[in-house]
C-alpha cells in the first residue's frame, strides 16, 4: 500500500508531464522541415524546474543528430509550424528552439538546459532510439528519457528515476556537460505559453 501511495504521489507532482497527444505527422511532412542544426552532434536535456518548490515537472532531450529533434515524452508542448510524430518534434531550428524553452519558461517554472557534445555515432543512437520509442504514457518523462540514454554508449551510468531534478543532476555530472537556466516571468499558465510561443513562430513563416 505505502509503494502505491508513493507513486500516486509522484504521478501527482508529474501531473505536467502528462498532456492530450496530439496526431502523427506523416512522413512527408517531416521531411520537408528536416532541419540540422550546424556544427558538433549535441545532447541537451531540458528540465522544467518549479521555482517554489525546486522539483522538476518536466524532461525532455534535444538531439543534433543527422536532423535535430526533440524527444518530448508526454510533453505539452504544440506548434502549428512544428509537426511531431510518437512524442518526437520535428524541424527544431533555432527558432523552434527558442519556442520550445520560452513556452516552459513562466512566473512559476524555469528552464534548465545542459548541454553535452557527443559524438555522430552516440547522436545518430540516441535519435533512432526516440524516432523509434513510440509514445510515453503521462508522468513517465524523466523514466522514457532516461531509457534512452542508457543505451547510448558513455550514458550507462544514469540510474532510473521518476523525477526530473533527479535526473538532472546525475546529467550534470556527466564529463562535458554545460549548464544554464533559462527565465522567463510571463504567465503562469503554460498553455498560454503555448499559444504565445505559436503565434511567434507562426508570424515568422509569413
Amino acid at each position: 500500500m505505502r509503494s502505491l501511495l508513493c507513486l500516486g504521489a509522484v504521478m501527482l507532482a508529474l501531473a505536467g508531464c502528462a498532456a492530450p497527444q496530439q496526431p502523427n505527422a506523416d512522413a512527408e511532412t517531416l521531411a520537408r522541415v528536416a532541419y540540422r542544426q550546424p556544427g558538433p552532434a549535441t545532447l541537451t536535456l531540458y528540465t522544467m524546474i518549479n521555482n517554489r518548490t525546486g522539483r522538476g515537472g518536466h524532461t525532455s532531450l534535444m538531439i543534433n543528430a543527422s536532423e535535430r529533434v526533440i524527444f518530448d515524452p508526454a510533453g505539452s508542448f504544440y506548434a502549428s509550424a512544428v509537426p511531431e510524430r510518437n512524442d518526437v518534434l520535428y524541424g527544431i531550428t533555432p527558432a523552434v528552439e527558442k519556442a520550445y524553452r520560452g513556452a516552459h519558461a513562466r512566473s512559476t517554472y524555469h528552464v534548465v538546459v545542459q548541454r553535452v557534445e557527443v559524438t555522430p555515432e552516440q547522436a545518430q543512437k540516441a535519435y533512432q532510439l526516440a524516432v523509434t520509442n513510440g509514445r510515453v504514457p503521462g508522468a513517465y518523462c524523466a523514466q522514457a528519457t532516461i531509457g534512452i540514454l542508457q543505451q547510448v554508449p558513455g550514458f550507462e551510468s544514469l540510474d532510473r528515476t521518476f523525477y526530473p531534478e533527479k535526473l538532472s543532476a546525475q546529467f550534470g555530472q556527466l564529463p562535458g556537460v554545460k549548464t544554464e537556466r533559462y527565465y522567463e516571468n510571463d504567465s503562469a499558465d503554460l498553455q498560454a505559453g503555448i499559444t504565445k510561443s505559436d503565434a511567434a513562430l507562426s508570424a515568422a513563416e509569413e
